[in-house]
């Protein structure tokens, strides 16, 4: 009875160790990133950037925001998506659904976070977080780019990268 028992705690414990989650590869003209979702602090909006992702909706999309120190945003357009704000923070590589002054603004437009920004915690729903390729966002981080502001004070830094960064493909595998 003992081995049964063991036999079954050890292939619960195989088990557990080896399921794997949906993650995000981004395939840019810079090298390769990975993040992984935050499914249940934010599904809707992981459902729909799953799905997005699985259309090919991101492949080809520039990340045509890049603020150094702050973040890199792509996407645009698409369904709205209600706010699901929570309690993960914006620390360096934090995925992020980016908006306007609605909250339930966002739609397929997303962001990465180059350092902490703690001033938009709890203001964004943040629903995910790099896992690989910091390297290729310091590198994005840091191309040369056309300053830009907007907003009624032209206070929003929306910087333009001089030269295109593409997301050549978009996918989601398990790991």
């Amino acid at each position: 009875m003992k081995k049964i028992f063991l036999i079954a705690l050890l292939m619960i414990l195989i088990f557990s160790c080896t399921q794997k989650e949906r993650v995000c590869v981004l395939q840019t003209n810079y090298g390769t990133m990975i993040f992984k979702f935050y499914t249940e602090d934010a599904p809707n909006t992981c459902a729909q950037i799953q799905q997005l992702v699985e259309e090919g909706f991101y492949n080809g999309k520039e990340f045509y925001r890049v603020v150094k120190g702050h973040v890199i945003q792509t996407g645009g357009g698409g369904e709205k998506i209600k706010a699901e704000f929570n309690d993960n923070k914006h620390i360096k590589g934090t995925v992020g659904l980016a908006r306007d002054n609605d909250p339930d603004s966002g739609d397929s437009s997303f962001y990465i976070c180059l350092a902490p920004r703690p001033h938009l915690d709890g203001k964004y729903t943040v629903f995910g977080q790099l896992i690989q390729g910091m390297e290729v966002l310091e590198k994005i981080g840091n191309v040369e780019v056309n300053e830009k502001f907007v907003g009624e004070d032209s206070s929003i830094a929306f910087h333009e990268p001089k030269e295109p960064v593409v997301i050549e493909k978009a996918s989601i595998k398990l790991q």
